[in-house]
């Protein structure tokens, strides 16, 4: 199983989509997915979906703010709506969405799993894919923005081999913006569902932005030292652990500059270490000593002893505080230096300021439009509708 991931920025919208709107978005969604469905088949729906310009393009299609977070979440919603009833017609199925809806995916999963006769230890499968990939992009990927809105999207074989794919979005209130986030499995195997490439290494392509920033980014691969010294150290035992964490008050010194990620709960410190061998050292500013619930956690994970990170991630309790206390210990202690590189290469606004990445290329916008134009045309709709999308598509 391969997997591709990509990120988007956004401005944070306040504001709810009219009915009217999202009536007439439902209804445009199923002739556009009715199209694609018809025309590739519905692995290549969820392909495109996983397609950070694809589903820009699409949202915009379909009427709405081409840079506003609602965006995400409307569409995703339009959808779902689209589709209901007609699951197993298209080979499609949709599961979760925003805020509290997010946290039905699990369920959703599992019904559409008992209703399509899949194995329960394969839907268990899509189960941990889809948890495992929201704690990625909340844990490892610590870039202050906290995720309220995941989308789970799977094909079932329908001459098809299946495949899943994932659109969430986390927000940062202090700067006012969103960033979207979209994965995708290239090929998945509902006879075994065993992956070929990890869930917590690389496991993206595309990513998109309007800035970067520092991040604490743990699934590069310039960070495989300190995910492999985190897993020794929850394999020591959990004593010698807390000695570890508790050697990080030695290094604070009066020369801490801060660089805020943005998330009340996540701060960076660039801390100047004394007696070491390199000068410039970025940490995370908190206490963890007196962090019981952490301590609980830790203790959790010495007992438990994971062979690997992703067996580290995965455990019940595992969050952003316990990844960045043992990545930390693994830096400070271990002298293990993780990625402080913000994944983020393209950004779909113009411009090319030091902190901007370079925007999508000319080249994949132009193919996305004829190819949306060429499914629009395809579509029941009238011809006046038809003209109506091609041109605000120019």
């Amino acid at each position: 199983m391969q997997f591709s991931r990509g990120i988007a920025t956004f401005g944070l919208d306040y504001g709810k989509c009219p009915k009217w709107l999202f009536e007439r978005m439902v209804k445009l969604s199923r002739e556009m997915i009715e199209v694609i469905i018809k025309e590739y088949g519905p692995d290549e729906f969820v392909k495109r979906i996983a397609d950070p310009v694809w589903f820009q393009s699409l949202g915009t299609v379909l009427a709405f703010d081409w840079n506003a977070s609602g965006l995400t979440t409307t569409l995703t919603a339009a959808l779902k709506e689209a589709i209901r009833g007609r699951e197993k017609e298209y080979g499609i199925y949709i599961c979760g969405g925003k805020g509290k809806t997010s946290r039905k995916t699990p369920q959703e999963i599992l019904s559409w799993g008992h209703t399509l006769n899949i194995p329960f230890e394969q839907a268990n499968k899509l189960v941990y894919n889809s948890k495992m990939v929201a704690k990625v992009d909340n844990s490892l990927v610590q870039d202050g923005f906290q995720i309220y809105h995941h989308t789970f999207f799977f094909s079932y074989p329908l001459n098809g081999q299946g495949s899943w794919a994932v659109v969430q979005q986390g927000m940062n209130e202090k700067e006012v913006t969103a960033r979207r986030y979209h994965w995708y499995s290239s090929q998945l195997d509902f006879h075994s569902l065993i992956g070929s490439k990890s869930l917590v290494l690389e496991p993206h392509q595309g990513i998109v932005a309007d800035q970067r920033k520092k991040v604490l980014n743990l699934v590069s691969q310039k960070s495989i030292p300190t995910q492999n010294t985190s897993v020794e150290l929850v394999n020591q035992n959990f004593v010698s652990l807390l000695k570890d964490v508790k050697l990080l008050a030695k290094y604070s010194t009066e020369f801490n500059q801060m660089i805020r990620l943005g998330n009340k709960k996540q701060q960076l410190t660039l801390l100047n270490l004394e007696n070491k061998e390199f000068k410039y050292q970025p940490v995370v500013n908190e206490n963890f000593l007196g962090n019981r619930y952490l301590h609980k956690v830790l203790y959790q994970l010495t007992e438990t002893k994971p062979k690997k990170y992703e067996d580290l991630l995965s455990i019940y309790g595992v969050g952003p505080k316990t990844i960045r206390a043992l990545a930390l210990v693994a830096e400070v202690i271990y002298g293990a230096k993780p990625s402080y590189e913000d994944p983020a290469r393209y950004s779909f606004a113009h411009g090319g300021k030091d902190a901007t990445p370079y925007p999508v290329d000319r080249e994949t916008y132009d193919n996305t439009i004829r190819l949306i134009n060429s499914l629009v045309l395809k579509t029941k709709l009238p011809i006046s509708e038809k003209t109506k999308i091609l041109k605000r598509n120019q």
